[in-house]
């Protein structure tokens, strides 16, 4: 099954990812895992560390000849503002009072830090805030797209847009929108919309936060096409799909609540407002007559597109520090402040996509025998024919 891990810190040399379990066989476009890493670094709000990083991914294992091997993938994302910080995040040469005048002491309200530097026992509470950093989703968004990549081989695509930004909602999407008709839409402006007519409203409302000092959240949605129904399973807990995607994208930076499709909407409905009604048609098989669901009962896909829903919350470095206490004087100050975005709810749509793939596709490997890309395509193909036949 796929599984992976990454490493590295904010300021650091690299970041770098450890990716098991991707078939043998799958030709590897870098190409289009940089244009993924390129889309994080985009959107209107974003901060002057954009111009400086400039990712793409180097792939050191697990490839031959731009095919996978079925051996471990080792990816590494170098970090160019490194070389600002090359003293002060050096990971051998011991702690000297020049190497170590950036110390944090005054942690920001809503970040890792004071609890982090708690549970860790650090006084410098840089040792949180360099691992905490969003920084490390560029690995992630790397992995993700190897994931897409995959994906897309078994027939399924995926896209991760804006919903909201701040108290503006800019969906203009209906149903029966592709993937494809989706990526159309968001790709025509800097916030990753579809309604195009929301653009300059949202633009000024990033502009007048940033002058503010403050920061926006927002709402992401990932939708899916084309997810054979049966990955996940109801028998236990901790094997039900959309549990894990649900955990994968709370594991992202600054995301506060999940849906799976209308989500907390149908707490507020009727149960004959909410079910999909069940059909079926001899040459598509069984389908519902709606989505309220995002493609998911019982913990299992149900074959309709599964929509998952992000909502995250506003960065939590503010360039107006909020209150905070010195934690080696316990003097009441303001919060450090770190270089940071107005808005990082585009970029993070790229992140949240990226998480769903992944667990598609470990459920894919997981359910079938993922050892080579050939013998997927043929399992999978076998099983949607025995799901049109029941």
């Amino acid at each position: 099954m796929i599984n992976y891990v990454t490493a590295g810190e904010s300021h650091g040399p690299q970041l770098t990812g450890i990716l098991t379990g991707i078939p043998a066989g799958l030709t590897l476009d870098i190409e289009a895992i940089n244009a993924g890493l390129a889309a994080r670094q985009g959107g209107f709000g974003r901060g002057n560390r954009q111009q400086i990083e400039h990712d793409t991914v180097t792939v050191t294992g697990g490839l031959r000849h731009g095919v996978t091997l079925g051996s471990p993938l080792a990816l590494t994302i170098q970090n160019r503002d490194h070389a600002h910080w090359s003293d002060i995040m050096n990971p051998t040469s011991p702690a000297t009072p020049e190497n170590t005048l950036r110390q944090v002491t005054r942690p920001r309200p809503g970040h890792a830090d004071l609890v982090g530097g708690m549970k860790y026992g650090h006084r410098d509470l840089r040792n949180v805030l360099e691992r905490s950093s969003a920084r490390e989703t560029a690995m992630r968004v790397a992995i993700g797209q190897v994931c897409k990549q995959l994906l897309a081989q078994l027939g399924i695509e995926l896209v991760g847009y804006v919903q909201q930004i701040g108290s503006i909602t800019a969906d203009a999407t209906e149903a029966s929108v592709t993937v494809a008709e989706l990526n159309d839409a968001i790709t025509t402006n800097d916030l990753r919309i579809t309604d195009q007519t929301k653009v300059d409203e949202i633009h000024d409302l990033i502009t007048a936060t940033k002058k503010a000092g403050d920061t926006l959240g927002g709402v992401i949605r990932v939708v899916a096409t084309n997810v054979p129904a049966g990955l996940g399973s109801y028998t236990n807990w901790d094997t039900k799909l959309d549990g894990q995607l649900a955990a994968a994208v709370m594991g992202v930076n600054a995301m506060k609540g999940v849906e799976i499709g209308d989500g907390f909407a149908a707490a507020g409905s009727y149960g004959s407002q909410v079910m999909d009604e069940i059909d079926w048609h001899a040459e598509d098989g069984w389908s519902r007559l709606t989505n309220h669901l995002g493609g998911f009962e019982g913990g299992m896909t149900n074959g309709m597109p599964i929509i998952v829903k992000a909502a995250m919350k506003p960065i939590p470095t503010l360039y107006k520090p909020l209150q905070s206490v010195d934690i080696q004087t316990k003097a009441v100050q303001k919060a450090s402040v770190e270089r940071s975005d107005t808005t990082a709810i585009v970029p993070a749509s790229i992140v949240v996509e990226s998480v769903v793939a992944i667990e598609l596709a470990k459920a894919l490997t997981a359910t079938f025998d993922g050892s080579n890309l050939a013998r997927l395509q043929t399992t999978i193909q076998t099983y949607r024919d025995e799901l049109q036949a029941y």
